[in-house]
């Protein structure tokens, strides 16, 4: 027994000592890599960078502008959850105003969970990115449309949540480029 214990120290630390030598041999001596260079068609073998102008995508500026959307409408909804939760357990409301703050609540969660399904849906249509927020049943959609936008593609997005979500009575629909 105390020889398969020792057999088992020996071997971790000599994979630790392997591991902390290779950490400083490749510290010393590191490596280029570049992900697209590696598994691109390369028939050299030889590692390179890529052509700074031809390798240029334009990158979404409005995506983060979806994301910072997100983050306000879900900090706003947190706040209310908070506050929903604090009348939950409240000892002063009565029974019937915390079953009104739980059914609210759940309320919230189903439209945040719709909302959140409709934007994969319409990223599913093809487009990069989408934001949809609704309040009082008129659901604003903002999409990012790579190849320029047309009247039908609002139409397409404005039948397309209309018949997905019964809530919905005014659909806007804009579009970023």
């Amino acid at each position: 027994m105390k020889a398969n214990k020792r057999t088992v120290w020996f071997l971790t630390l000599l994979s630790l000592v392997a591991v902390i030598s290779i950490y400083y041999l490749k510290k010393e001596a590191p490596m280029d890599l570049d992900a697209m260079a590696i598994f691109g068609d390369n028939d050299k073998g030889t590692v390179s960078k890529p052509d700074t102008e031809s390798a240029t995508k334009p990158v979404y500026a409005d995506s983060m502008l979806f994301e910072e959307m997100r983050m306000t409408a879900m900090h706003e909804r947190s706040s209310l959850k908070d506050q929903l939760t604090s009348k939950m357990l409240s000892a002063d409301l009565s029974a019937e105003d915390k079953i009104a703050a739980y059914e609210e609540m759940n309320e919230l969660i189903k439209q945040t969970s719709a909302e959140e399904m409709m934007e994969i849906q319409i990223k599913a249509l093809g487009y990069p990115d989408a934001f949809v927020r609704m309040e009082n049943g008129k659901v604003t959609v903002k999409v990012v449309a790579e190849d320029g936008h047309s009247s039908k593609m609002a139409a397409e997005i404005t039948q397309y949540v209309m018949t997905s979500w019964e809530n919905a009575r005014v659909v806007q629909v804009d579009f970023m480029e």
